[in-house]
């Protein structure tokens, strides 16, 4: 029998015990679940980061995909599950966290609100909702539960609105945010491997990078060893997104370059 998959992830550091009891729930609820670490110890309370990493879910098999980087736990911000085309429901707080995933996973088909007791682990605590509602509800769901069981739906329109949109073409110019930084000081732009490949740029045509107040006329290429070390360079990196980088060095470091911060790539 085909194992249903739950996967998890979180801003709680690698000495956090709530990695574990997040997993020890799922199991709890339904044996019979796979439980994947997507990634733990995201930047504190980053919205950015943690909707990006919640893309990369394309690369994973159909689940039950929980995100707890939620800096309003225990306010009035709803928890909920959201339906996508793929198939896949993804559960984490109504902050916009969830939103930029829906995109490369088909759209969102189904919103609901949690808040069916019933699927809660008692008592919930209020700071603590991965274990107590998120990681139940993804359990349930994964041994047949109906998403209509969980509370009302909700409209996209209902839901706060996502840490970023989609990067905007204007002309020669494609105006994007940093929503990265991985651990080598590399940059991930809010722009996909579509929109760049209309945007028109040839492999080895260089653009202009635009940040804070600098520029660099960078070289748009396959990989990292394209470039001499230490050089700057463009490329499609491996989750469909474009990343802005320095062979064998830290882009971010060098450039002060900060998560959030506006970027423009002009070409000729």
């Amino acid at each position: 029998m085909k194992k249903p998959i739950i996967t998890l992830t979180s801003d709680f550091g690698v000495q956090s015990q709530g990695v574990g009891i997040m997993e020890a729930v799922a199991v709890e609820l339904n044996p019979n679940a796979k439980v994947i670490h997507l990634m733990h110890g995201l930047p504190d309370f980053n919205l950015f980061y943690a909707a990006r990493v919640m893309e990369t879910l394309n690369y994973v098999p159909v689940g039950f995909h929980v995100c707890v980087v939620d800096p309003g736990v225990g306010t009035k911000r709803k928890p909920i599950i959201i339906k996508v085309g793929r198939g896949d429901c993804l559960i984490g707080p109504d902050n916009g966290v969830l939103i930029p995933a829906t995109r490369f996973l088909g759209g969102i088909k189904k919103i609901v609100e949690i808040t069916n007791e019933k699927y809660m682990r008692k008592p919930v605590s209020p700071i603590f909702h991965g274990r107590d509602i998120f990681t139940p509800a993804a359990a349930y769901l994964s041994k047949g539960v109906k998403l209509e069981e969980f509370g009302e739906e909700l409209k996209p329109e209902d839901l706060a609105k996502a840490p970023y949109e989609e990067a905007e073409i204007r002309g020669s110019e494609i105006h994007a945010k940093i929503i990265a930084i991985n651990k080598f000081g590399s940059l991930h732009l809010n722009i996909m491997h579509d929109a760049w490949d209309e945007f028109g740029v040839k492999l080895g045509c260089s653009v202009t990078l635009y940040f804070k107040n600098d520029s660099l006329d960078t070289p748009f290429v396959m990989t990292f060893g394209d470039v001499e070390e230490g050089e700057d360079l463009i490329i499609k990196d491996d989750y469909g997104r474009i990343e802005v980088a320095l062979n064998r060095d830290s882009f971010a470091r060098k450039y002060d370059i900060k998560i959030g911060d506006d970027f423009v790539v002009e070409k000729e």
